[in-house]
């Protein structure tokens, strides 16, 4: 009898949940507005919902888990959206100083088809939208962003928070230059 996921140790769940990196599918921009649409019906006061990650990036390769960033008002508390967020099929993964993470996708048996990372916080904490569009609107950083998640991804293909890691200067460098170039955007 397999183990539900509340029971898995974190080396048994990135077994079961492997780094997996595949060449952009046209059917994830549908799936995001889908959720977006999912979401937007459900939840009260959001400021803003975006596609993030790099499933929102054509030109390059990526995980096929569609990461969504939901904004809501400084005057809210996040806490008064866990349920909701909860009733529409998403499993709370974790809380941080600035949000809270919530999945959808996830089974006993591995991956469901569709899968997705939701990232609640304030509006204006949305560093991940300057990097998206200067990945979008730069190709070349986008293609060397790509190489480097080619180059870690059999090394941490069992191990998600090292991957994340290893990349996260990359990701600091081209957001702080992002914010730079685009100046007060978001």
């Amino acid at each position: 009898m397999r183990k539900k996921l509340s029971e898995m140790s974190l080396e048994e769940l990135w077994q079961l949940f492997p780094i997996i990196l595949t060449r952009h599918h046209d059917c994830w921009e549908k799936w995001y507005l889908e959720e977006e649409t999912l979401l937007k019906n459900n939840l009260p006061q959001v400021e803003r919902i975006s596609h993030i990650g790099s499933t929102a990036i054509t030109a390059i390769c990526a995980k096929p888990i569609i990461d969504i960033l939901v904004e809501i008002p400084r005057e809210s508390n996040l806490f008064d959206y866990k349920d909701l967020i909860i009733n529409n099929g998403y499993i709370y993964m974790s809380q941080s100083e600035n949000g809270l993470s919530f999945n959808k996708g996830y089974t006993e048996n591995g991956f469901a088809e569709r899968v997705f990372h939701l990232h609640l916080r304030y509006v204006g904490d949305n560093d991940e939208l300057y990097f998206r569009d200067y990945l979008i609107e730069h190709l070349n950083v986008a293609k060397e962003y790509e190489i480097l998640k080619l180059n870690l991804w059999k090394k941490y293909e069992h191990n998600r928070d090292a991957y994340t890691n290893a990349k996260t200067e990359f990701v600091k460098e081209y957001t702080e230059k992002a914010k730079v170039f685009y100046g007060n955007r978001y």
